[in-house]
C-alpha cells in the first residue's frame, strides 16, 4: 500500500510538471501532496479524507500535513485542477490506445435515498430525479457519463442530472478522439445528427447498438461484436463501484461531484499504471 501511494504521488507530480503547474513555494504542503492524498482517500479509504490524511502523515509520506479544515479547503481549491489533470491523463492514454476503439455509457449515483429527498440539502431540484431501467426503480442523484478505451480505462468524464437521458451525454463529453476512432454504446446514444456531425467534422465514428426498427440497421455479426465490446464497460462500472461507499459523504454538490471524479481518477491510475 505504501509503494502504491508513493507511485501515485510520483504520477501526480509528473502530470503537474508536464502541464506547467505553478504554485507558491512558501506553501508547506504542495498541490501534488494534496491531490495525491485525495486520490488515496478514494482508492483505499472509500473517500474518507481524514483517514487518508492520517495515513499519509503517520507513514511519513507527507511531512507537513495540513489540519483537517485547511486540507478540506485546499482540496476544494484545486478541484478544477483535478478535473483538468484527469482529462490531460486521458489525452495521453488516447494517444497510446492502439485499437482506436472506445465505449461510452453512464451509471447513476444517488445523492440520497428516495425517502430522504425532501430533506436533501446537496441537490434541490426535480432534475435530479431519474429512473434506473435495469433495476426498475427511481433514484435522486446524478448520471456519470464515462468514455473508456477498449481496455476499460476511463479517459473522459462528465456529469448530468439524474433525469437526463444518455444521448445528452454526447453534448457534455469532449469526444476529443484521434481520427478514425470508433465509439460504441448502447441504443440510448442513438442520434443520427450527432453521428453525421462527428463523422464529417472530427472523422470519429459514433456507432451505438441499433434497435430492430432503426433506420441504420447492422448486420448480425456487427451487432454481436458491438454487444460483446460494450460489455467491457459494465466491468469498469463494477470496479469503480468497488471503491464507492454505500453513501458518498459530502456537504455540497460540488464536493459530491469532486469525490466521484476522484473515484474514477483513482481507478484510471490503478488500471493504467499500477
Amino acid at each position: 500500500m505504501v509503494d502504491k501511494t508513493t507511485a501515485i504521488y510520483i504520477i501526480i507530480d509528473d502530470i503537474l510538471k508536464a502541464i506547467g503547474h505553478y504554485e507558491d513555494k512558501r506553501r508547506t504542503m504542495t498541490d501534488a501532496e494534496v491531490i495525491a492524498t485525495a486520490i488515496i482517500s478514494a482508492m483505499f479509504f472509500s473517500g474518507n479524507m481524514e483517514k487518508a490524511r492520517s495515513f499519509m502523515s503517520s507513514n511519513g509520506i507527507v511531512k507537513n500535513m495540513l489540519g483537517k479544515s485547511r486540507f478540506c479547503r485546499r482540496v476544494h481549491a484545486v478541484a478544477d485542477l483535478i478535473y483538468d489533470m484527469f482529462h490531460q491523463l486521458g489525452s495521453v492514454l488516447k494517444t497510446i490506445n492502439i485499437s482506436s476503439e472506445y465505449i461510452v455509457d453512464s451509471f447513476p449515483i444517488p445523492v440520497c435515498d428516495n425517502i430522504r429527498i425532501k430533506r436533501c440539502k446537496i441537490a434541490k431540484s426535480e432534475d435530479f430525479r431519474g429512473y434506473i431501467a435495469s433495476k426498475k426503480r427511481y433514484f435522486y442523484g446524478v448520471r456519470v457519463h464515462v468514455l473508456v478505451t477498449s481496455d476499460g480505462i476511463p479517459v473522459e468524464l462528465a456529469f448530468l442530472p439524474g433525469e437526463a437521458n444518455d444521448v445528452r451525454g454526447l453534448d457534455v463529453l469532449n469526444m476529443d478522439l484521434p481520427p478514425d476512432s470508433y465509439v460504441y454504446g448502447d441504443s440510448a446514444y442513438t442520434d443520427y445528427n450527432i453521428e453525421d456531425a462527428m463523422k464529417e467534422l472530427d472523422c470519429v465514428n459514433l456507432d451505438p447498438l441499433r434497435k430492430k426498427n432503426s433506420l441504420r440497421c447492422d448486420e448480425p455479426c456487427i451487432h454481436d461484436y458491438k454487444k460483446l465490446t460494450r460489455k467491457y464497460i459494465e466491468s469498469v462500472f463494477s470496479a469503480i463501484s468497488y471503491y464507492l461507499p454505500k453513501w458518498i459523504h459530502a456537504v455540497t454538490l460540488k464536493g459530491f461531484l469532486l469525490k466521484i471524479c476522484l473515484f474514477v481518477f483513482a481507478y484510471t491510475i490503478e488500471k493504467a499504471f499500477l
